[in-house]
């Protein structure tokens, strides 16, 4: 599977949720995610998703909490 070969080429997706993960370009991209900009080893892509997702929350999560959150 190509999910185990650390050499095969992956890519960083991206859902409507705004949460990340990587998948191989040898497959088609799974229903509701969409590709990102950037693609390298399987090691290269979870150290671009670990800079760049820096909050885990979901986007509809995050709209809620701010929408709760008291005014200043």
């Amino acid at each position: 599977m190509a999910f185990d070969d650390d050499s095969s080429p992956f890519c960083v997706i991206i859902n409507d949720e705004e949460q990340y993960s990587l998948w191989p370009i040898s497959l088609a991209l799974p229903p509701g995610w969409r590709g990102c900009s950037f693609s390298g080893s399987k090691a290269e892509c979870l150290a671009f998703i670990d800079h760049v997702w820096m909050d885990m929350r979901s986007l509809s999560l995050r709209r809620s909490a701010n929408l709760s959150a008291p005014a200043r």
